[in-house]
């Protein structure tokens, strides 16, 4: 026997081959198969849980992706000392039924939380809102660092022949990266759709409890035994939790859908009034509206009707022969348009394929009520380069609040935009600021007119939304107002309203030293540093985004 082997064997008088090899290799192999998938699961279901509250964006993935791998660090060097201290195999199956525990009461424990967290976000409270996501982040530090013990505990015991060692950790860390490679794919495509997050937690953190209890009750079934006191706790605990939604509706107002999709948190609300109300993710902006009876709103996407307004006069509404809209959502500008211009051909793009469902369902979004409009799912840049149509507005409106996509706001895409409009086109995007930072709305009109002769700025009242319109052809500011005054111009009586507030609205553009570009669009940084200081300034409560 080699002579390394039976040093250890001295050391630890209580370990001998046949400690090591009470679990079979196939067992061996199952379990460091499992505990990969379910430590990529976790690591996936993080970012959704936290995206709810505190988005996707670059910042909020390095944090969960670096603490994840110092957790799994930690994890690698105390499984390591723990294996070689006692390589036992029931020790290392209690290991893993605790992870498992420890894994399912996260989106249990991390539900209140989460509840706060967004309402600190909604009310400045910038301090706590930190906390929360410092407090959340932490929740994953001892299941994923006890995930981490896996591996090198597993390749302990299935080491009986040192001369094979190398082949053996090759096999278990193979196994165990298959097993994330299926722990990367299933919650994204699958489980969170389907099941939800929460639910997603408690199916992977399950699976590895059957796997650690199973063998354990073939060891020690006393022992084992004793772990269904975990499972009791978390039925105790999943109960309640699950049975509410993750965002009580607002007061007044009742809840008519609450589900997830594969990108989405999604909530309908309607109030007593009976306008409905599309609300995604942590809840912040209003993404689409509906009323039986009334199309426009007053808000944001009402302005998007004004765009071709600003080729010269007078532009009549007959001119409006088409629309391009990125950022569908619930259909509440095809259906504006469509009520102002007529049947009018319409394609929308929208990149969850569950928002459009739900706009069919809630917003009267379907072939029925809009049979102009032509929904398209997928992402927006992807689906605008294949097509040969030119329109006459292209809208984009792709926001997740309060980011724009970044390759929705380069030099490039508005080049392969320009090429789509006919040649009166005009494109009119939403851009978030605040009464005192205007450095997004800058960085943006500047990279328009890197691309297009004319750009116009239109501050949305009583909101932090801007839409900036780029047109085709060079065109003035006034003329937006003088189409809005000449009303024999084929106009719709209800443009009259929307055209002149626009106009009132109009607002001189900045300058900025920013051109995005597809090399480079720090349009994440940007918005983080606008937001931070928003917050900083306690006026959050004022910062509202509405998003069609």
């Amino acid at each position: 026997m080699n002579s390394l082997l039976l040093a250890q064997m001295s050391l630890f008088p209580e370990y001998n081959l046949a400690t090591a090899s009470q679990l079979s290799k196939r067992s061996l192999y199952l379990i460091a198969f499992v505990s990969g998938m379910t430590t990529l699961a976790i690591e996936l279901s993080a970012s959704r849980l936290l995206g709810n509250v505190f988005g996707n964006s670059n910042l909020v993935w390095a944090n969960v992706i670096g603490l994840m791998l110092l957790y799994l660090t930690v994890g690698y060097f105390l499984g390591g000392r723990l294996a070689d201290r006692l390589p036992r195999a029931d020790v290392l199956l209690q290991v893993i039924l605790w992870a498992a525990f420890l894994s399912a009461l996260i989106p249990l424990v991390a539900r209140p939380i989460i509840t706060r967290a967004a309402q600190a976000v909604f009310g400045a409270e910038a301090a706590l809102a930190l906390g929360s996501f410092i407090v959340i982040l932490l929740l994953f530090s001892l299941p994923v660092t006890l995930l981490g013990t896996v591996s090198p505990f597993v390749i302990r015991l299935a080491v009986t022949d040192l001369a094979k060692s190398g082949k053996v950790a090759g096999q278990v860390y193979a196994i165990s990266t298959l097993g994330s490679l299926l722990g990367t794919f299933l919650p994204v495509l699958v489980t969170i759709p389907e099941i939800g997050t929460a639910r997603t937690f408690l199916l992977f953190s399950g699976m590895l409890f059957a796997v650690g209890f199973v063998t354990l009750l073939g060891l020690n079934k006393r022992r084992a035994l004793l772990y269904l006191s975990m499972l009791l706790v978390i039925a105790l605990l999943a109960a309640p939790s699950l049975a509410e939604p993750l965002r009580p509706p607002a007061t007044g107002s009742q809840l008519l859908y609450d589900g997830e999709s594969a990108y989405n948190y999604i909530q309908v609300q309607e109030d007593t009034a009976g306008y409905r109300y599309l609300y995604l993710n942590e809840g912040q902006g209003i993404h689409s509206q509906w009323h039986e009876s009334e199309i426009f709103y007053g808000g944001t996407w009402d302005y998007f009707l004004a765009a071709p307004y600003f080729n010269d006069p007078p532009f009549r509404a007959d001119q409006v022969r088409s629309l391009l809209l990125i950022g569908l959502a619930a259909g509440t500008i095809p259906r504006q348009y469509s009520a102002v211009y007529g049947d009018i051909p319409i394609t929308g793009i929208e990149l969850d394929p569950e928002i459009v469902a739900v706009g069919a369902e809630y917003f009267d979004m379907n072939t029925a009520s809009l049979p102009n409009l032509r929904a398209q799912v997928g992402d927006g840049r992807f689906l605008l380069n294949q097509t040969e149509e030119r329109f006459s507005v292209i809208g984009i409106d792709a926001y997740r609040p309060p980011y724009i996509p970044w390759h929705l706001s380069t030099v490039e895409f508005f080049r392969e935009v320009k090429a789509r409009l006919s040649a009166d086109g005009a494109v009119a995007i939403n851009v978030g600021r605040t009464d005192t930072d205007r450095r997004l709305v800058d960085a943006l009109s500047n990279t328009l007119l890197h691309v297009f002769p004319s750009v116009h700025a239109i501050d949305v009242p009583q909101s932090f939304n801007t839409i900036l319109v780029a047109t085709v052809q060079p065109t003035a500011t006034d003329n937006l107002r003088a189409n809005a005054e000449n009303r024999s111009a084929w106009l719709d009586p209800r443009l009259f309203t929307i055209l002149e507030d626009a106009a009132e609205a109009i607002a001189p553009l900045g300058k900025s030293d920013i051109i995005f570009t597809d090399d480079r669009a720090p349009v994440e940084r940007l918005v983080d540093s606008i937001v931070l200081d928003f917050l900083l300034a306690g006026r959050a409560d004022e910062f509202r985004l509405e998003n069609d």
